[in-house]
């Protein structure tokens, strides 16, 4: 068993290529072979977002603060409230952040493949994010 203290965990800003805002990243569990989980605790501003991507292995979003939106390719919105869990299946192009008017915090997990969990792709555009 590892206990990570809550001071313990790393934080910091999230990649500018990745994201749109400033959103932070904490790393909650980097996973060591021959596990290949890894969970993330994502603190998302008002208008925050993540650039279009996929998962090789799916995603598990669990929203944990505030209020968000989550966008398949091809899809209407949805609207995240604490409690809250979303699966993106292996594959799926989506993105995922706060609302216009409400910060949001969710927990991320995923598996990695090769060592990536994502395939990062274009940010969203505004049109997309607020459509």
């Amino acid at each position: 068993m590892k206990l990570t203290r809550k001071d313990d965990i790393a934080a910091g800003p999230a990649p500018a290529a990745y994201f749109t805002g400033a959103v932070t990243i904490e790393r909650l569990q980097d996973s060591a072979a021959p596990s290949r989980v890894n969970a993330v605790r994502v603190s998302f501003p008002p208008g925050a977002r993540t650039a279009w991507h996929t998962h090789p292995l799916g995603q598990l979003l669990i929203v944990v603060e505030g209020e968000g939106w989550a966008r398949t390719e091809g899809e209407e919105k949805h609207i995240l409230r604490p409690g809250d869990t979303v699966w993106i299946p292996p594959g799926e192009r989506h993105w995922h952040g706060a609302t216009d008017a409400s910060a949001m915090v969710h927990i991320a997990v995923q598996e990695a493949v090769d060592g990536s969990a994502a395939d990062w792709q274009e940010h969203v555009s505004d049109a997309d994010y607020l459509g």
